[in-house]
């Protein structure tokens, strides 16, 4: 999600693992962004507790003003982008999201959510995050990194998700040959 849109004064950047979005203006850095429960919350520069300025109908773009404004007002001061490129996840991935509540339910939830990932060809990046908010996932058919969500990758009554991954990846008859859970459904 870029937005070089020069008017409003700032660049939303590509996400990091976590799936926040630096926002940029004059390439530095003035807050973070994220998705989170349908709403859009902001991270100013230099404090770490998520803000709540936006919702599923003015997303991205309206957390991404807040933090201009409250930058043009000199409450935000930029900083430079210290995040390191991902380079992995170096090991292993936790079972839930930092913001996901430790229960039985999240837990199990997770477990289901990780065991279809397995079976479609996909690796967490990090913990699961509930089904509706964005997850870092690799394609481990091409390599394609980015962010999914689970309710799109898991399919619906009882069929597999659709084989169209991404953009980029190999089609959909070979997505359906090396998938092993793809073959129950290849003679309906």
């Amino acid at each position: 999600m870029t937005n070089d849109d020069s008017p409003h004064g700032y660049r939303i950047g590509r996400a990091d693992h976590e799936c926040r979005y630096p926002v940029l203006v004059d390439e530095q850095q003035i807050g973070r962004i994220f998705r989170w429960h349908g709403g859009w919350l902001a991270i100013p520069a230099g404090t770490s507790e998520p803000i709540r300025r936006g919702d599923g109908r003015d997303g991205s773009d309206a957390v991404a003003r807040y933090l201009l404004e409250e930058y043009r007002a000199g409450r935000i001061t930029p900083q430079a982008d210290t995040r390191k490129p991902d380079q992995g996840t170096g090991g292993r991935v936790p079972l839930l999201h930092p913001r996901m509540r430790d229960t039985d339910r999240n837990q199990n939830a997770a477990r289901k959510a990780v065991a279809g990932l397995t079976a479609y060809r996909w690796e967490p990046r990090g913990g699961y995050p509930g089904a509706d908010n964005p997850w870092a996932v690799r394609c481990q058919l091409c390599g394609w990194e980015g962010n999914r969500y689970w309710s799109h990758l898991r399919g619906r009554n009882g069929n597999p998700p659709s084989p169209y991954r991404h953009p980029g990846c190999i089609d959909a008859d070979k997505v359906r040959a090396v998938i092993p859970a793809y073959a129950d459904t290849q003679n309906d």
